[in-house]
């Protein structure tokens, strides 16, 4: 059985939650495709649920803007340009699906206009404690040869925390798009298994900068770890 079969069959077995992943899946990689008419009838006999269970899943997935669900008759699949993509559901239903370069590139001019404020913020804001998990993310960046796992684990955790430590509520909640797929990206740039610079130096320098409450070096610090990021570096 596929991969796709199983999924249904786990949607026939397990109710709301399984069709939701399901048809989330489906739009979110393109097998219903934009403009796509959804009829409940197809989709309960394919999916083996009842239409309560479809039609509940489908007004979920509209209030992440990825269809148009109507009370009666068929939903329609909506543009992409629609789809919520800072619902942390839809970002996971989309990296699960597969992410285009340009997709990633959309990403890295998003965190170029917020972290590098992020920073410097933090630079004016950053207590003992976010230093300490600062400190720690970069440590563990410093050890020689160190798996790669646990690298992309301390760049998620320098970047959360960074974000966190600009102690601002919404900087804080951006953690949430930013960081998965930021570890989607270092899962690839390790997986290549090309040659790049190590980590440490760039990470270290924009916690310095925090340390020392040096608000556009801190600022610099981030534009400039992001640029080595556009060029292919963790």
């Amino acid at each position: 059985m596929t991969q796709l079969g199983n999924a249904a069959s786990s949607a026939g077995r397990g109710g709301h939650k399984e069709t939701v992943e399901v048809l989330a899946g489906r739009i979110l990689d393109g097998t219903y495709g934009e403009g796509k008419a959804l009829a409940l009838p197809d989709l309960t006999a394919e999916l083996d649920v009842s239409q309560t269970v479809v039609r509940e899943a489908l007004k979920l997935l509209a209030a992440k803007g990825l269809v148009d669900a109507h009370q009666k008759g068929d939903s329609v699949v909506r543009p992409r340009e629609d789809w919520n993509l800072l619902d942390s559901d839809v970002l996971r239903w989309k990296l699960a699906a597969g992410a285009s370069s340009d997709f990633f590139a959309d990403m890295l001019e998003l965190r170029r206009s917020i972290e590098p404020a992020a920073a410097a913020l933090a630079a004016e804001r950053r207590t003992d404690d976010d230093l300490a998990v600062l400190d720690a993310a970069v440590s563990t960046m410093a050890v020689p040869d160190a798996d790669p796992a646990l690298l992309i684990r301390a760049d998620a955790s320098f970047h959360t925390a960074m974000l966190l430590a600009s102690n601002n509520r919404f900087y804080a909640q951006l953690q949430r798009v930013i960081v998965p797929v930021l570890i989607q990206r270092d899962r690839a740039v390790h997986a290549g298994g090309g040659e790049f610079e190590h980590p440490h130096p760039a990470h270290a320098a924009v916690v310095e900068a925090v340390r020392a409450r040096d608000v556009d070096g801190a600022y610099m610090a981030m534009l400039e770890l992001l640029d080595k990021s556009a060029h292919g570096h963790p």
